[in-house]
């Protein structure tokens, strides 16, 4: 297979595939008269808070929705552009200028790594396949209604194969809250993947799941019921039960190798190439791939 709904398969001698877009993105920007635009270091400004406020509302919400929802498919290859995404199709129903200025610096990046896209690894080296996943959150980051933004990053061996960005849809009175129920989605879609493999009878190791937060693996280790926490004890008894089973590590990773930091906030340039090459997405080249 090489090319599949828009989707461009490149095989290599060593086994391994290099899924891109390229075509997808180059038509988008013709459709949408930004193939002569400059191409951009980020597909968002760094420290960027969008809001239904402060900005008159976009003169064309028609040509907004279709760019926003290209711009969704487009993060099958390109997982790195899933913050912003999510971000702009939050103001689908009444977008204002400010966000089509968002929405345009989306498209602009993509047009300088056009021929970047998403690596994947046969698994020679081992016998096991290994799944450990990043969860990541970013506390009250809606500056309308105060609600985090959960991220995270599934892979089975160096291969990413899930990912997500996404508003969460309560409020969190604490960091560690707002964590703690990114750590609850990440284990049940692990344990999705876990089960896929066991179906398929695919020998793995128990999955490990790494966040940065201290309080919240404390939490997973060592639960202390009382008022604090008692409004997420789903999530917290759910965690939990995987961890005492010996079903699920919970490890605590410094936050400068969080992956899963660039699919819950804007980053700036330098920050954002760093935490793109660790999600898999690189350069597609004749001979070999570079970061």
């Amino acid at each position: 297979m090489d090319y599949f709904l828009g989707i461009e398969v490149n095989h290599r001698p060593n086994g391994s595939l290099m899924l891109t877009q390229s075509k997808y993105i180059r038509d988008l920007l013709s459709k949408t008269a930004m193939d002569e635009a400059n191409s951009i270091s980020s597909p968002m400004v760094g420290g960027c808070k969008l809001t239904k406020t402060g900005s008159e509302d976009f003169f064309d919400p028609t040509l907004y929705r279709f760019v926003v929802g290209a711009l969704h498919y487009a993060t099958i290859t390109h997982p790195k552009i899933s913050f912003s995404d999510n971000k702009v199709f939050q103001f689908m129903s009444q977008p204002t200028e400010q966000d089509w200025v968002a929405v345009k610096r989306i498209p602009g990046y993509l047009k300088g790594t056009l021929h970047f896209g998403l690596k994947l690894e046969p698994n020679f080296s081992t016998k096991h396949y290994s799944v450990h996943a990043f969860c990541d959150a970013d506390w009250a980051s809606d500056p309308d209604d105060r609600r985090s933004t959960s991220g995270a990053a599934v892979f089975l061996g160096p291969n990413l194969v899930s990912w997500w960005s996404k508003k969460q849809s309560v409020v969190a009175r604490s960091s560690t809250e707002a964590e703690y129920r990114s750590l609850a989605l990440a284990t049940a879609e692990v344990t999705w993947i876990q089960s896929l493999l066991t179906e398929l009878k695919v020998p793995h190791a128990p999955p490990v799941i790494f966040c940065d937060n201290m309080s919240t693996v404390s939490l997973v280790h060592n639960p202390v019921l009382h008022s604090c926490t008692k409004h997420i004890e789903l999530d917290l008894f759910f965690v939990r039960e995987k961890v005492l089973r010996k079903q699920r590590q919970v490890v605590h990773v410094p936050a400068a190798d969080q992956r899963a930091d660039i699919l819950t906030k804007a980053l700036s340039p330098s920050n954002f190439v760093m935490h793109r090459s660790k999600l898999r997405v690189v350069k597609k080249c004749c001979d070999t791939f570079h970061n």
